[in-house]
């Protein structure tokens, strides 16, 4: 059974839209080096302006990656490794409705929150630093 990840790159105050699709690419070519079953672009929510002559906008930063169970974790360790030194504040990852955001916390805070994330469905709230921290979604 295929889970379906979505990551959304949480640019900085000054970082715009072509940037942030520079750098959803470049996470995308990074995931396919996985053995995921696809990763996309995200599509835009929001429909196609008028006189646009693209069929579908694509969603700055957003990649959308189907995976197998046993890839999961390695998509986690792969975003928080390209995470370093780009010109983000984080990433926010959406499975199964939860989200965690995964920014600057030390590689030992990350991963022990990332296991509680996939293990327990989302808790704790929030960590000491409050820089990596698993919620539920309400969508």
């Amino acid at each position: 059974m295929s889970k379906t990840v979505r990551l959304e790159l949480m640019g900085l105050s000054d970082s715009d839209d072509d940037e942030l699709l520079s750098l959803g690419s470049q996470l995308r070519r990074s995931l396919l080096e996985l053995d995921v079953a696809d990763a996309q672009l995200a599509r835009s929510p929001l429909g196609v302006p008028a006189g646009a002559k693209s069929g579908e906008l694509i969603a700055a930063g957003t990649v959308v990656v189907t995976v197998s169970p046993f890839v999961l974790r390695q998509v986690f360790k792969i975003a928080g490794i390209w995470l370093q030194n780009r010109p983000v504040r984080g990433i926010k990852v959406e499975l199964d409705g939860r989200t965690i955001e995964l920014s600057d916390a030390s590689d030992v805070e990350r991963e022990r929150l990332i296991d509680a994330f996939l293990a327990q469905g989302g808790a704790p709230d929030e960590d000491e630093t409050g820089a990596v921290q698993p919620q539920s979604s309400t969508s």
